[in-house]
């Protein structure tokens, strides 16, 4: 009896071995880690101050970057969750409004090099990264445009929060600058490949103006933010994508409620709703 018991704790103590060693290998081959970002530099950044500009290795590379848990997510998103991949023509135009500091425009260029891109970026801050990053890249092709995307060419007052939360803003503060605007549907007069709208809010106003000549857009992708008493603007975007005759895809971008009948928490975050709506074309 008492052998049997030994045979069982050294099986029972193997099996414990291998689902440890199974599930390191399993880990060391998902998530970030991918990225060569091990757990240690993950709770790093997570806990660096955002404000500096600083630098990591990505694929070789260095990247520059200045909000340490959006460069997470950023990488998390586009890198691993890979939430533009798609089947692109080797020389496709792509319009990247919100470019940020160069991650989509990064993981554009990897998968399709002979790409065109045309990007916006706002923010000053982060167009200062972008620069660095494409030139760091050695991305080509590549036109950016220091302004937001608008209905109109303006100027108009912008919340610079050097990040992914800046925004178009109508009221001045003491964080708040003039940033040159340019009308989107100005640059859907040609066949575009793929339009991404990442603009903190400004996506009903774009979209809206520019209805009539979505139909040069084969793939759109839009990052919706609003809040629960404007949802006929959600609705006018996704009529809007309909009538141009887009099929659409629609999931959370942020779990902003984890429990949606129970919000007993005061949302802390600019936006209630916030989602990734996908456009296609049935092929």
């Amino acid at each position: 009896m008492a052998q049997i018991d030994k045979m069982l704790s050294h099986a029972f103590l193997q099996n414990i071995y291998r689902g440890i060693a199974t599930r390191l290998v399993q880990e060391k081959s998902t998530g970030l880690r991918t990225l060569s970002l091990g757990w240690f530099q993950q709770k790093y950044l997570k806990h660096l101050p955002a404000g500096k500009t600083r630098t990591i290795k990505l694929h070789g590379k260095t990247l520059f970057y200045n909000a340490p848990q959006e460069l997470l997510h950023g990488l998390q998103e586009i890198f691993v969750n890979q939430i533009y991949k798609q089947t692109l023509p080797p020389n496709a135009l792509i319009l990247d409004c919100g470019a940020n500091i160069g991650l989509s425009l990064i993981w554009f260029k990897q998968s399709y090099p002979a790409a065109r891109i045309i990007a916006f970026e706002p923010d000053p801050a982060n167009f200062l990264l972008l620069q660095k990053n494409i030139d760091s890249f050695a991305l080509d092709n590549i036109t950016c445009h220091p302004a937001a995307v608008w209905k109109e060419d303006t100027i108009l007052s912008f919340s610079a929060a050097k990040g992914m939360a800046s925004t178009l803003t109508t009221a001045k503060s003491k964080d708040s600058i003039d940033v040159i605007c340019l009308q989107l549907k100005k640059f859907l007069d040609q066949p575009i490949d793929f339009l991404k709208l990442d603009i903190e809010g400004a996506e009903w106003e774009v979209l809206i103006d520019c209805a009539g000549s979505l139909g040069t857009v084969k793939k759109i992708f839009i990052e919706y933010h609003g809040q629960f008493n404007e949802q006929n603007k959600l609705i006018q975007i996704l009529e809007t994508l309909n009538i141009a005759g887009f099929q659409f895809y629609i999931r959370e971008a942020a779990p902003i409620y984890p429990t949606p009948f129970y919000r007993n928490k005061i949302c802390l975050h600019p936006y209630q709703i916030q989602l990734n709506i996908f456009g296609f074309r049935d092929q």
